[in-house]
């Protein structure tokens, strides 16, 4: 609790802001803008400011805060934290490249030598309702001929056997994993499993993982899960799925659901039988003969072995021996391991395996394909790195209408977040009104609360953007849309939000006031002041708060009020600022109805476009 004024003097430890979240491991790869100021270099790499500046400091670079350094300045600081930096742009060429292999692998679809290749298979759902137990379960009693005691080393993927045939799941449960991957360019999934507590529903993060899979154009299997217990109600949720648009085939539509119970291993032989049906409806085939590609997994820097990337090929067949080229990194293949720790010589399509022998950590969702020679590999390795534009550019207002004339973009994915949910419906008829000949409006995914980074990666994945209504984006979404350049436009009037989207269809969007939030602060304690004011005593949680500036009280998810700060001290001080980690009493212009645990966004008013 903030503590009463007392008389000014030296800032006590006590006052002194937390310690910074601890770096990253070494060899984390990291993407880095061309230019970013010293204070969004902080930021990603999760120290404070004033470490930056000491780090810029002893390689000779002056800089402050807010001061604008290049790639290679940032770099610097990242590998004296254990990062390896790369140019962001490299992470659109990752993307660029795996739809380039998904548009190959169609056209190739009829060529001869092309046989039947296992699913792929990610989980879903909301949390609590039994993804991991699910997936537990199908480890412990279907694992593919492994030795004794099941799996010995997890490697983010696994492979099971139903009826001499083989299914492939991604050990990445959740939307945010699934869509992390599809923003990178990587999707690999050919099929989403979304798992229902029968006791509890479709749920807030169920409905997400639906938009989620639905945006990707994944076929969706229902596990209904916890069918067990004995407030199990299966019609109910059949109910909500079907209204959430996934009707069950048994109601006549042709949703899959299959009742499973993790926990007593019931359901789940019918489950992966289901998700071979679905599989053989897919027609999923590849050619085990030709030279193997396909996409990294995950990859981690060990301490005893060096870089181990798991890969998941999607095409050809990938032996001991061969040079591998992904990202920026290229190596031979010096060993590889199945899900069950055992080493391997080989692996077809849609085999997941642990690699050794690249040069490098790559980043997740990298294509990657056997070249060769060493010679080809360090040809392609030279060339990605020295190239450093991007090779696509995220859909943001000011650049969607030059898209949309050049036909680079036939349909704008909008993610939508309202204050309550009543808001929803009208905001989405009016946009989706607005598709012409040329661009179709369609929102993809809508909800009620604050903006997260969750929405501002469904963004990325689908090329849209995001628009709030009377909400607000909290730090981790602000800084993700910065990094992906994404755009997050805030309302508070649904006219003027629609209008918007509107003018940029048209070319007409004209630069608009637009707030930026500079810093937020939590209500610990309210004090009495002179002339039945009050002061609030607050934590300043992010940013910095500054005498003068614009300030919205949250209570909750409601706006209770704008103002502006009328005084802010530390103390008895009278202070012109204060920043992250420090404590402050605010009395705000014609406000007193503070409580504890309000939260308060200070914000200025900038013109963009």
């Amino acid at each position: 609790m903030v503590r009463p004024a007392k008389p000014a003097g030296p800032a006590s430890q006590a006052d002194a802001p937390a310690a910074p979240p601890t770096p990253a491991p070494a060899g984390k790869i990291i993407e880095i803008p061309s230019s970013l100021s010293v204070k969004q270099l902080a930021e990603i790499l999760r120290v404070t400011p004033v470490d930056v500046i000491k780090q810029l400091m002893r390689a000779g670079v002056m800089a402050n805060i807010n001061q604008i350094i290049d790639f290679q300045s940032a770099g610097a600081v990242a590998v004296s934290y254990g990062y390896q930096p790369r140019p962001k742009a490299q992470a659109r060429k990752a993307a660029n490249a795996v739809r380039e292999m998904k548009k190959q692998q169609a056209e190739e679809k009829e060529t001869p030598g092309l046989k039947p290749r296992p699913p792929v298979v990610t989980v879903m759902g909301h949390v609590d309702h039994g993804k991991t137990k699910l997936l537990d379960a199908i480890r412990r009693t279907n694992v593919v001929a492994t030795e004794a005691g099941g799996i010995t080393q997890h490697i983010g993927a696994y492979q099971v056997e139903v009826n001499s045939q083989r299914v492939t799941f991604l050990d990445t449960p959740g939307h945010q994993a699934f869509t992390a991957m599809r923003a990178r360019g990587a999707q690999v999934t050919d099929i989403a499993v979304l798992v229902v507590a029968a006791d509890d529903g479709v749920m807030p993060q169920t409905l997400e993982a639906i938009d989620h899979a639905k945006a990707a154009g994944v076929p969706i299997v229902v596990a209904l899960n916890k069918i067990d217990k004995p407030e199990a109600n299966p019609d109910r949720v059949k109910q909500q799925l079907a209204e959430a648009g996934l009707v069950p085939e048994d109601w006549g539509g042709d949703t899959i659901v299959v009742p499973v119970s993790a926990k007593e291993n019931k359901g789940i032989a019918e489950l992966l039988e289901n998700i071979l049906l679905v599989a053989e409806m897919q027609e999923l085939k590849a050619d085990p003969n030709r030279a193997a590609t396909g996409v990294v997994i995950e990859a981690e820097l060990d301490k005893s072995r060096g870089p181990v990337a798991t890969v998941l090929v999607h095409n050809g067949t990938l032996r001991t021996g061969d040079v591998l080229v992904a990202a920026a990194f290229w190596g031979r293949v010096k060993a590889m391991f199945n899900d069950a720790g055992k080493q391997v010589r080989r692996a077809g399509p849609a085999t997941p395996v642990a690699v050794l022998g690249l040069g490098g950590v790559p980043a997740a969702g990298e294509v990657f394909s056997a070249v060769p020679s060493e010679g080809h590999a360090k040809a392609m390795v030279e060339k990605r790195r020295s190239e450093q534009a991007a090779a696509a550019r995220a859909v943001n207002l000011s650049t969607i209408f030059e898209q949309i004339t050049a036909g680079k973009v036939k349909e704008l994915p909008i993610v939508l977040k309202t204050d309550v949910q009543g808001s929803i419906e009208p905001i989405r008829t009016s946009l989706e009104q607005l598709s012409n000949e040329e661009v179709k409006v369609r929102v993809i995914h809508s909800g009620a609360g604050v903006i997260t980074e969750n929405d501002v990666m469904l963004a990325a994945a689908s090329k849209g953007i995001v628009i709030g209504f009377s909400v607000d984006a909290d730090q981790g979404a602000r800084r993700l849309a910065e990094v992906e350049g994404i755009s997050v436009r805030r309302d508070d009037v649904i006219y003027a939000l629609v209008e918007d989207v509107r003018k940029v269809l048209k070319g007409m969007l004209v630069p608009v006031k637009e707030e930026v939030i500079e810093g937020r602060a939590e209500v610990r304690a309210v004090f009495p002041a002179a002339k039945g004011a009050k002061v609030a005593g607050v934590w300043v949680a992010e940013g910095r708060i500054t005498r003068g500036s614009s300030v919205r009280v949250l209570r909750g998810n409601k706006v209770l009020v704008e103002s502006t700060v009328a005084s802010l001290r530390r103390f008895k001080e009278d202070v012109r600022e204060v920043a992250a980690g420090y404590e402050a009493g605010i009395v705000l212009k014609e406000y007193n109805d503070f409580e504890i645990g309000d939260q308060l966004v200070f914000f200025r008013i900038e013109e963009r476009v």
